[in-house]
């Protein structure tokens, strides 16, 4: 039997007007809250403060390649890009990580260099500040999460707006603590806290794109199962040349050759059956 390819693809490109609309308003709303952290982060000398708003920042580039990236991703397919551009989104998610990466570097530097001399921050200024940058950051993950299904940049872009308003929930409690407490070790060691788990997230990111650029087994997909079902089609003797890999979000494509047994085999209801199966998956 000659080779067969099958595709399972749930296209949602008809969201794409309201996903990148409420990117922009993300992006909008992330600006603003940069500004004001920035300003407040250096006047009162908080790197809490600073390091929230340089992520916050980044975030903001790492959207604008995200809007970029929807764009491209929806172009149709031709004789030089047969897949089309869907994988776009793995390369922007790729390159935005690299960039986030290396500021977060810095700010963790910074923060380490001010555990030997922790300078007096206003405990009560860095309060109200932090929860403008909550408020501000739950509006944009909102608007973000209702169309963070879409695709990879998508999830993406949701999880950073997510992390941000974690973050300024994290600077609200150590404002408190500045407060009532005197803590003042509590800002570098929060701006070195939220950069670990920013590096842990970026990671994950890092390794997904890659996979998928290098045309890995999706996630959630199990091969060796995958090769056993289709082997247990009546009429398949054989599977061979398996592959499973992904071109985009909801975009898992499969291709197989089977060789049938017995001397007439109906190909054609194997086919039908082997899609069936896949379809499910």
């Amino acid at each position: 039997m000659e080779p067969s390819n099958m595709e399972h693809n749930h296209d949602n490109r008809h969201e794409q007007p309201t996903s990148l609309r409420n990117l922009l308003l993300a992006v909008a709303v992330n600006g603003g809250i940069v500004a004001f952290e920035l300003v407040f982060g250096l006047l009162i000398g908080s790197t809490a403060l600073i390091s929230d708003a340089v992520h916050n920042l980044s975030d903001i580039a790492s959207m604008l390649m995200t809007y970029g990236a929807e764009k491209v991703s929806v172009r149709p397919a031709n004789k030089g890009k047969t897949y089309g551009y869907r994988k776009i989104e793995f390369v922007s998610a790729f390159i935005h990580s690299i960039v986030l990466s290396v500021v977060i570097a810095f700010v963790f530097w910074a923060a380490l260099l001010r555990l030997a001399a922790p300078p007096e921050i206003p405990g009560q200024e860095m309060l109200w500040v932090a929860v403008v940058a909550f408020v501000g950051n739950g509006v944009a993950t909102l608007l973000l999460q209702k169309v963070s299904t879409r695709s990879f940049n998508m999830i993406s872009a949701w999880l950073h707006s997510f992390q941000d308003a974690l973050f300024s929930f994290a600077v609200i409690i150590g404002a408190l603590l500045i407060i009532f407490f005197g803590w003042s070790l509590v800002d570098p060691l929060l701006s070195m806290g939220i950069c670990l788990f920013v590096a842990c997230e970026i990671y994950r990111i890092v390794r997904h794109s890659i996979n998928s650029l290098l045309d890995a087994v999706p996630p959630g997909i199990d091969f060796l199962r995958v090769k056993e079902d289709l082997l247990a089609i009546p009429g398949v003797a054989e599977v061979n040349d398996l592959h499973v890999w992904e071109t985009g979000t909801g975009c898992r494509l499969l291709s197989a050759h089977f060789v049938s047994g017995g001397d007439s085999p109906d190909h054609e209801s194997i086919i039908r059956t082997a899609q069936n199966m896949l379809f499910k998956i």
